[in-house]
């Protein structure tokens, strides 16, 4: 199971590579978002979903990675990747965010949304073939 994982990762962020050289309209968040402890894993079941149908439905959404910090497991971080800022609006006007959303609302205590852009991303030669 991991290993299928990180292949999954490990491939997902190869072609985000090849595509940050090519596509400079790229729309890139990270949200870092504070959960309430006692609904931590209510919010991840609510997270895996909508990132999975987000994924499947919404051509335009090229890309969710959804992590929880080791030391403080209700402390989420998200990176999003679209393929431009219309993608992103598209995004949060579909039925499975806005369900997200109304699920999620009484379990963020905190919420921070940072648009970034790419410096360097990478994936170790061989890396795909293991």
């Amino acid at each position: 199971m991991k290993k299928t994982l990180f292949l999954t990762i490990a491939i997902t962020m190869f072609a985000m590579v090849q595509s940050f050289a090519q596509d400079k309209k790229q729309m890139i968040r990270i949200a870092r978002i504070e959960i309430d402890p006692a609904q931590l894993e209510n919010y991840k079941a609510a997270v895996k979903e909508v990132g999975e149908t987000s994924l499947r439905a919404e051509p335009g959404v090229l890309m969710l990675f959804s992590v929880t910090d080791k030391t403080r497991p209700n402390h989420i971080t998200v990176m999003e990747i679209y393929a431009d800022s219309a993608a992103y609006a598209a995004h949060r006007e579909t039925a499975h965010f806005k369900k997200y959303k109304e699920v999620t609302k009484s379990m963020v205590r905190s919420l921070e949304l940072t648009e970034v852009e790419p410096i360097f991303a990478g994936i170790k030669p061989g890396v795909l073939h293991q």
